[in-house]
């Protein structure tokens, strides 16, 4: 090489990388056999040859998973890591940003910037190489971690034509985002294939470069793919094209300017254009248990046990809660919640979603059970989880048949639900038997409070507790002449009262004589006091096929579809339909066979009354389908997709339980069926009250405003499916929902369209009418046809004018007060109601409590296009700003126990109070 060539600044800068799957068409622990053999080759080689440099991904998941089998490689890696040649980090996962919730995005990428700062420090680059789109808030999310860069592939818009661009957040900020074009993570991936060609292959990618970068600067090139090993001899093939070898963080720091963004062209919100490559929507419908139980354990994590064990737990269990981020993190994976996977893969990662749940449940019911034993045992702790004040149906089960009190003695509004049963047993039977199913105190799952033998029947009462003690020794010679064994259980009952919780607070009941009870009055067997703060309590009410609760009118129609009339006037009818379609697609993508056939209208419908009111009022609709059993594929070639759907129908029983409580402005619906249906997709229509243009969907710290079109000209076929995390708007119409759900406009925007369950038999299909290549290994998946009883919850909710009421109605859906039933001393007296911490405001949700050393860190979003202020009230007497990897600010003045936090419209904003 000339000294010219070596002076001259190198026009293509080569990052040798690997992009790690975690899991996929192979299940967790296979691939990480894969991996340790990549590093240990990666650590053999970048040591033999000193100019070697090495990208791992961005996420700190292959050092762990390969440090957990080769422990002793651990300085090593730092010692590479703190010479700049090993980039790690900076996530702990590289995750789907669609499929978790925004918190789950906040602890990832603290998980993996704190395990890379202990091994020589992150990657400054936010980097999302193969996620399937990437949502609105990232760039807040990145900055407030103290990232300015990100670097992304798919979902970026047409409008995009150069590699660097300002990412912009809905709340102004901005990261710089170098674009991975043409090609992706490995647009130089055959730059060194025919090593007769190097200069050949320089020349031709630094002509499809520069089309994006402009006439000068250095080119990137990111030399590596899926599960790709180091070449060896590459830095001398890199100096052979006069090219030089980097690190992506080293090739940013050289030529991101700092991060600037001024001048560069800007694209604000989420990135989900299919013009520039797939992104696999159908990712967010498949497997959908997976996504249930994932909604569902974020939760349980995010806003009950860690709030609960910050204001009321004793010691912070912290370590039990870092294993349940580690497993929801772990879970996140974009081929993992995905269901992109195997199925052995998604057998995994249902697993590993289950233990973060029952961590979350284990710290939960530590520290309700520290409050409920300050209840006595006939009583009821009801915990408040959302942070304002609440007025709201609790479902509980007390012993006996009197009133509910609270600690003022003020009779609590209540309605019988369901009665259990009283005699449990009534059998003759040798007495000898009855004695094996005695386990200490135990007998039928309740506890034995006594016992007699009268005219040769041994009866025994039990209760849900005792203090009575009791001992098999004390029944033996008692036992001649006895034939016959009865178990008596004392009464008990569910209930639905309607009580006042204080702010992530708690209050309590117990039942009580009549003559305890204060300003009762009855209606129905259910019991309506006059509410103590005068709000005036509407009851509701079930007549015939309607229920109203005078903040919203329902009516089961004759084809079990539902009308809804809001306080407003807001009406809509036909809601609640259900079409089953065929779908011949895979994991990845959906579509319809050739000829398809849509099923909507059912051949039988059953409408019956649960109950009538005065808290809760239920009707079971039941209706009856025909559905085609699966595709018509053609014989002997089950992996071609088919043409038709069968003649054979299987009959599936839809049933719904349409349940409206009081003072809610939604109908709770539950929807469940068996399905005995393969390739098909299962959707819930609701016909809106006027027609869309545009839908509003609340995602990862943000609401996302999207048309009926979705960009194309990649080749996937550009579906407008869409996802949305707790609620969808549109039209005047809102669906509350418990877990991620795919969504989509139809009919023009005359109809929102939810689905229930999306069945395939495929990770990936060769040949894909909507989908041009393959997305991964054509390998069959029958698990993913999610056979066998799929239930869903979910409400409707009719509004006028803007969305504004929307995201309060959805906190208390999607957050129901906790019971939990007294466990202190039967004499005790209820304790007083007690308020833990309070945050309100226009717009404004949190979504994180938790302890940070000795601070209380509180996280919320403004989920509103205009300023808005957050008000905080609690026992702490400081506070200050903090950033996303909770490093402290500066101070906010506290004023009497309450903050006063000014919000720009959608900032994520996090403090820290301490006393």
């Amino acid at each position: 090489m000339s000294a010219e060539q070596t002076e001259r600044p190198a026009e293509i800068v080569v990052v040798p990388h690997t992009h790690w799957d975690r899991e996929w068409y192979e299940p967790f622990q296979r691939f990480r056999l894969r991996l340790v053999a990549l590093l240990d080759e990666v650590l053999d080689t970048m040591e033999r040859e000193p100019a070697y440099h090495f990208t791992l991904d961005g996420q700190l998941a292959c050092v762990d998973d390969y440090l957990e089998v080769r422990p002793e490689q651990r300085d090593r890696i730092a010692a590479l890591v703190e010479s700049g040649r090993l980039a790690v980090g900076p996530w702990q996962i590289l995750l789907d940003e669609f499929l978790c919730s925004g918190e789950n995005i906040v602890r990832n990428l603290e998980l993996g910037m704190d395990r890379a700062d202990k091994l020589g420090g992150a990657m400054p680059v936010g980097y999302l190489p193969d996620m399937f789109g990437h949502t609105a808030q990232m760039p807040q999310i990145l900055r407030k971690s103290g990232l300015l860069h990100a670097c992304v592939y798919r979902g970026v818009p047409s409008s995009v034509v150069t590699d660097v661009f300002a990412w912009v957040a809905p709340d102004g900020t901005a990261v710089r985002a170098q674009y991975l074009p043409a090609g992706g993570y490995g647009n130089g991936a055959h730059l060194f294939e025919e090593p007769g060609r190097l200069a050949e292959r320089a020349a031709e990618f630094t002509g499809r470069m520069r089309r994006w970068h402009g006439p000068e600067g250095p080119l990137l090139a990111m030399y590596g793919t899926d599960h790709s090993a180091p070449v060896r001899g590459l830095p001398g093939m890199v100096a052979a094209i006069g090219a030089r070898m980097d690190t992506l963080s080293g090739y940013i720091a050289a030529n991101g300017q700092g991060g600037a963004v001024d001048g560069l062209p800007r694209v604000t919100g989420e990135l989900r254009s299919h013009a520039r490559a797939n992104i696999l929507p159908g990712v967010i419908s498949v497997r959908a248990h997976v996504k249930q139980a994932m909604g569902r354990a974020e939760r349980m994590v995010e806003r009950y046990a860690e709030p609960l064990a910050a204001l009321w737990g004793e010691e912070w269990p912290g370590r039990f809660l870092d294993m349940a981020w580690w497993r929801l993190v772990d879970a996140s994976g974009h081929d993992s919640v995905t269901g992109c996977g195997v199925d052995d893969t998604a057998q995994q990662v249902a697993a590993r979603i289950a233990e973060a749940e029952h961590l979350g449940q284990a710290v939960r019911d530590m520290v309700t059970a520290r409050l409920a034993a300050a209840v006595p045992s006939d009583g009821v702790l009801v915990v408040n989880p959302t942070p304002a004040a609440r007025r709201s149906v609790v479902l509980v089960d007390v012993a006996g048949h009197d009133p509910l009190v609270d600690a003022a003695g003020d009779a609590v509004p209540l309605q019988p639900l369901e009665y259990a049963p009283t005699l449990l047993l009534d059998e003759e039977m040798d007495p000898a038997t009855a004695l094996t199913f005695i386990h200490g105190t135990e007998l039928y799952g309740q506890q034995i409070t006594g016992w007699s033998v009268e005219d040769g029947v041994l009866t025994f009462t039990v209760a849900r507790e005792t203090a009575a003690a009791f001992t098999v020794t004390e029944l033996r010679g008692r036992l001649d002449g006895v034939t016959r064994v009865r178990i008596v259980a004392e009464p008990r009952r569910t209930v639905a009262a309607l009580v006042e919780v204080p702010p992530l607070g708690h209050t309590s009941l117990r039942p009580a004589p009549d003559d305890g009870v204060h300003g009762r009055a009855t209606a129905g067997g259910a019991t309506v006091p006059r509410p103590a703060d005068g709000r005036a309590i509407i009851p509701v009410r079930a007549d015939g096929q309607v229920l109203d609760n005078g903040l919203l009118r329902v009516e089961v129609a004759a084809d079990g579809t539902l009308s809804l009339t809001g306080a407003d006037g807001v009406t809509l009818t036909g809601a609640g339909r259900i079409v089953d379609g065929g779908d011949v697609g895979d994991t990845y993508n959906h579509v319809p066979p050739a000829t398809d056939r849509l099923v909507g209208e059912p051949e039988s419908v059953e409408v019956d009354l649960v109950c009538s009111g005065p808290l809760v009022a239920a009707l079971d609709v039941r209706r009856v389908y025909r559905w085609p059993a699966a595709g018509a594929g053609i014989e002997g070639t089950p992996e071609l997709p088919a043409a038709a759907r069968t003649d054979a129908t299987e009959e599936i029983v839809v049933d719904t339980r349409v349940e409206l409580r009081a003072d809610e402005p939604f109908v709770r619906l539950r929807v469940a069926f068996d399905n005995r249906c393969a390739d098909h997709r299962v959707r819930l229509h609701v016909p809106l009250p006027e027609q869309a243009t545009a839908s509003h969907a609340e995602g990862q710290f943000a609401v996302v405003t999207r048309g009926l079109t979705a960009e194309g000209g990649c080749g996937e076929e550009p579906l407008p499916t869409f996802p949305a995390a707790s609620w969808v708007a549109a039209g005047g119409v809102a669906a509350l929902l418990e877990h991620v759900t795919e969504y989509e406009l139809v009919e023009e925007g005359r109809e929102l369209a939810l689905t229930l369950l999306r069945s395939v038999g495929y990770l990936s299909r060769n040949r894909h009418a909507l989908r041009p290549e393959p997305a991964g290994p054509q390998l069959p998946t029958p698990a993913a046809q999610s056979r066998g009883p799929r239930t869903v919850d979910l409400a409707l909710m009719p509004y006028s004018g803007t969305w504004s009421a929307v995201p309060p109605a959805a906190e208390t859906f999607r957050h129901d007060l906790l019971p939990v039933p007294g466990a202190g001393d039967p004499s005790l007296p209820l304790p007083p109601p007690a308020a833990g911490l309070s945050v309100t405001g226009d717009g404004v949700v949190m979504t994180s409590l938790r302890m940070r050393d000795d601070r209380r860190e509180l996280r919320v979003v403004a989920l509103t296009p205009t300023a808005t202020e957050a008000v905080i009230t609690g026992s702490f007497t400081r506070a200050c700003h903090a950033d996303l990897r909770g490093r402290a600010g500066t101070a906010l003045p506290v004023t009497g126990g309450t903050l006063r936090l000014p919000l720009n419209p959608w900032e994520i904003a996090t403090v820290q109070l301490a006393d």
